[in-house]
């Protein structure tokens, strides 16, 4: 067998914090009168802080000095940590654990790939550290997804070959990031918007363990 991986995202694949980042995001939008709904935070997902700012002033077509840019960075995080400090087990989505398990049982390597810089906090909130061999999250990369760098690194800490590993994704940016790279990718969430995934499932529930044994054969 090759030295095979399995990589996943954070943010809407393990846990539903990319609910958390949407709040944090409208309060902010809201408090700079720009017009801000759940379909347009579908291009903020997989994106770095910095870059999702960049996007939402350009919404509203705004100027503003780097100080006062990094200030509304600094701000929407508090809000987001605000809304994760309660964070525990429960709110790991349906089905993640089954595949995550079967995974373990198995000594599959994995890994987190997230852009988010608070990845590590959120995986021991949920009591998921021990599951991942390696976490690469926002502070260990220089360039966001699409870019396949989170990816790579991810692979290159589990010793895995990039073609033989997988990358659970609910985001475009990371579907792209993925299939770059040359991995599986597998979309979790709306296949219209998914649509570059090799797989697709609307959540980990539809996903089945003898689809997972079939995937680590054709690795």
């Amino acid at each position: 067998m090759k030295n095979i991986g399995f990589i996943f995202d954070l943010d809407g694949v393990i846990v539903d914090t990319a609910g958390y980042h949407y709040l944090a995001w409208k309060k902010l939008a809201d408090e700079l009168g720009i017009p801000f709904d759940e379909e347009a935070n579908e291009a903020f997902k997989g994106v770095s802080r910095k870059r999702c700012l960049q996007q939402l002033l350009e919404m509203g077509q705004l100027t503003v000095s780097k100080e006062q840019f990094d200030a509304w960075l600094i701000s929407k995080n508090e809000d987001y940590l605000s809304y994760i400090e309660g964070m525990d087990s429960s709110e790991i989505l349906p089905g993640v654990m089954k595949v995550l398990d079967y995974l373990k049982e198995r000594d599959i390597p994995m890994a987190l790939g997230s852009a988010s810089k608070n990845a590590r906090a959120i995986l021991a909130k949920v009591g998921l550290t021990e599951y991942f061999d390696t976490v690469v999250d926002g502070k260990a990369v220089t360039k966001a997804k699409p870019d396949p760098e989170v990816f790579l690194i991810a692979a290159e800490e589990l010793g895995a070959d990039v073609k033989s590993c997988v990358v659970f994704e609910d985001a475009l940016a990371g579907i792209e990031a993925a299939n770059t790279a040359g991995m599986v990718s597998i979309g979790i969430g709306h296949p219209d918007i998914l649509t570059e995934a090799d797989y697709n499932f609307k959540d980990f529930t539809e996903i089945e363990l003898a689809f997972i044994k079939e995937l680590i054969q054709k690795l």
